[in-house]
């Protein structure tokens, strides 16, 4: 097993890529849309196995879902179609919502696509967005004190490697403004994040280990299908909402698959 680490900085991406391909390994395997893109630049006969992709078949990393075509395979996120449930959720927690930060990394192919779904839902409830972009530590905190300014009243975390990385930081300088913060993974939750909505990531990598075995036992990647999720998990963490003052209402708690206390 060969590691590379970008540790949330996408421009080292194409280095890491190429650095791996000069191994000549029998299969890569990708965490992230930004690090499968940098591997598809840099092979085009090695086999990719993308843990996570955020619409592969849009992004260019397969001719369809069912049949990817190249040497390229893995397992989609349902981001942009989940996003749109995140201001439903965020009123539900909060019913006066009118003003949401969405929190972005510039690096990102996709975040653009993703804040469609959202200010698609923000419209007719009434919510006015506030893009905020941070790519770096520093860069957070910046943002969040410009959503302090700007008197947000919640903020969305858009799925990203580097956010995923600093969940923590994240999550604290939410709870620092006292700002209910909707994301992605529960793994962002656990950190301290308010709640999470999307794909069981360690699911995601448990099946991403199959497709490995697949293609060392001769298979092409080009012919297995890519897979979606079939599950959406909802995570909350009490001890956060009792941390910025908030109270869950009782239907989010029946429905949630995880309550941290």
């Amino acid at each position: 097993m060969e590691w590379r680490f970008a540790d949330g900085k996408y421009e080292r991406l194409p280095g890491l890529a190429a650095d791996l391909v000069r191994l000549n390994p029998e299969v890569i395997v990708t965490h992230s849309t930004p690090a499968t893109e940098a591997l598809q630049r840099a092979t085009k006969t090695i086999p990719i196995v993308f843990g996570s992709a955020t619409d592969p078949v849009a992004s260019g990393f397969a001719m369809s879902l069912a049949r990817p075509g190249g040497n390229i395979t893995g397992l989609s996120l349902m981001n942009i179609d989940v996003s749109q449930k995140y201001l439903e959720l965020l009123k539900t927690l909060v019913p006066r919502l009118s003003r949401a930060a969405v929190l972005m990394n510039p690096g990102s192919s996709y975040h653009p696509a993703i804040l469609k779904g959202v200010q698609a839902a923000a419209r007719p409830l009434g919510v006015t967005l506030l893009p905020v972009d941070a790519r770096t530590p520093d860069d957070l905190e910046r943002g969040f004190a410009a959503m302090g300014r700007e008197r947000a009243e919640a903020v969305i975390v858009l799925s990203d490697a580097f956010f995923l990385g600093r969940r923590r930081q994240i999550a604290e300088l939410a709870v620092q403004r006292r700002l209910p913060s909707m994301f992605s993974f529960r793994e962002q939750v656990e950190a301290g994040g308010l709640v999470s909505y999307g794909q069981n990531v360690a699911d995601f990598y448990r099946s991403a280990a199959t497709y490995v075995h697949k293609i060392l036992e001769g298979a092409r990647p080009g012919e297995l299908p890519i897979d979606q999720p079939t599950k959406i998990h909802l995570a909350i963490n009490r001890k956060t909402a009792k941390a910025i003052g908030l109270a869950i209402p009782r239907e989010l708690l029946v429905r949630a698959d995880e309550v941290i206390e």
